[in-house]
């Protein structure tokens, strides 16, 4: 079951996801679901790999994300706590 995304807490990526690099950002799959998502930029696959670095998300996006895109950023955040490749922590 998904939890829903509040940007505010803290998040890792899921133990049961692999990323694959590539030139337009990443594949990710979770061995559990056998879910395959596109990361679409190089940007969020630093976020994604970032964020168990940080206390929340927020503070992830402040520290890797451009400033006038976090919202575009939250908004991937919360797509992929929906198919399970980022867990709460």
């Amino acid at each position: 079951m998904a939890l829903d995304f509040d940007a505010s807490a803290p998040w890792k990526l899921s133990d049961q996801v692999s990323i694959r690099d590539e030139a337009f950002g990443a594949l990710a799959y979770h061995h559990g679901n056998r879910r395959l998502v596109f990361l679409k930029s190089v940007e969020l696959v630093a976020l994604v790999r970032s964020l168990e670095g940080f206390t929340s998300a927020d503070e992830a996006i402040d520290a890797v994300v451009p400033v006038g895109q976090h919202q575009r950023y939250v908004r991937a955040l919360a797509s992929l706590v929906k198919s399970e490749i980022l867990n709460g922590r």
